[in-house]
């Protein structure tokens, strides 16, 4: 029974010496929690004034998805035994050089797709990967400050496919006029003096125009995100028909060591395009088609998957 007795005064007399000690390790981890803040609170201003500091900034971030499958004797389907797979790959990079008295801005988008599907049961059938989605985009933007917001500028644009039809078509805009920068990493370029050069093989639906360009691109990194919007229209003082739009958008969330998940999707309204694949079908349309009598559609691709942050 004295034993017992002296357990009971032993714990009574220990545990406020436990709470104690836990309550000073809760205030020392407070305060050091309050020192870390602080410490990134410095580290992220600094941060900023390098972000402000005039000089060349680069980034490049892009977006994997692959998705591959196979099945043998899977009678509930059309091609019980097959092996396919979706295999996406786009990039984004940007160079940006600001000064005093100029600024020069290149960017680059890339989203490349292929997709196969081997039918077993078929010899003839087509096993490889072919391609789907197809966008290759660079620019060149140079600009003479008039002020911190506005310049005059110029800007050179080519954008095509690589994968099957290289410059088939292809277009090239190369314009002069003014670029507006309302907010840090976002510029307005508003060109009313611009040449749409346009190649392909078969011109009957292409045609090249004067025009104006505009474009809008916005391109910001907010901790773990990448995120990047990008509007370019080309407007044909010729005709309605020779105008175009596209719009890109892309985002990135790094998890782990620059790896992470990725979305990007595009918009794209084009007459011409419309036209020359009206034009290629076999068997042929009739009537025969012309700007007046197609149906116009909004093209769009997207892509989610791996992301990696450079």
């Amino acid at each position: 029974m004295k034993n017992l007795v002296l357990v009971f005064v032993l714990l009574f007399a220990i545990t406020p010496l436990f709470s104690q000690t836990l309550d000073e390790l809760k205030a020392e981890q407070a305060a050091k929690k309050d020192s870390i803040a602080a410490i990134q609170g410095r580290v992220d201003a600094l941060q900023g004034q390098i972000d402000a500091f005039p000089g060349w900034k680069k980034g490049v971030f892009g977006t994997l998805g692959a998705n591959l499958s196979g099945s043998k004797n899977w009678y509930s389907q059309g091609t019980p035994n097959n092996s396919s797979g979706n295999i996406g790959v786009s990039v984004n990079g940007f160079a940006n050089l600001d000064r005093e008295k100029f600024f020069w801005r290149n960017a680059g988008n890339i989203n490349l797709q292929w997709v196969k599907l081997d039918n077993k049961d078929i010899d003839t059938d087509d096993d490889s990967f072919n391609g789907t989605t197809d966008v290759f985009n660079i620019t060149s933007l140079y600009g003479y400050k008039l002020s911190d917001k506005f310049a005059i500028s110029a800007l050179g644009e080519y954008r095509t496919s690589i994968i099957n039809n290289f410059n088939d078509p292809g277009y090239l805009d190369l314009g002069i006029g003014a670029t507006w920068t309302p907010i840090t990493d976002m510029v307005v370029v508003i060109h009313p003096l611009n040449y749409n050069f346009v190649f392909a093989k078969d011109d009957t639906a292409y045609e090249s125009s004067t025009g104006a360009k505009i474009v809008v691109d916005y391109t910001k990194k907010i901790g773990a995100v990448n995120f990047k919007t990008n509007f370019s229209t080309f407007q044909s003082y010729k005709s309605s028909d020779l105008s175009n739009w596209t719009w890109i958008n892309s985002f990135g969330y790094t998890l782990w060591k620059n790896i992470g998940l990725g979305f990007e999707f595009g918009l794209r309204n084009n007459k011409q395009e419309e036209l020359a694949h009206a034009l290629a079908q076999e068997p042929a349309i009739t009537p025969t088609p012309t700007f007046d009598n197609i149906d116009v559609k909004t093209q769009s691709y997207w892509l989610f998957g791996l992301n990696y942050a450079f």
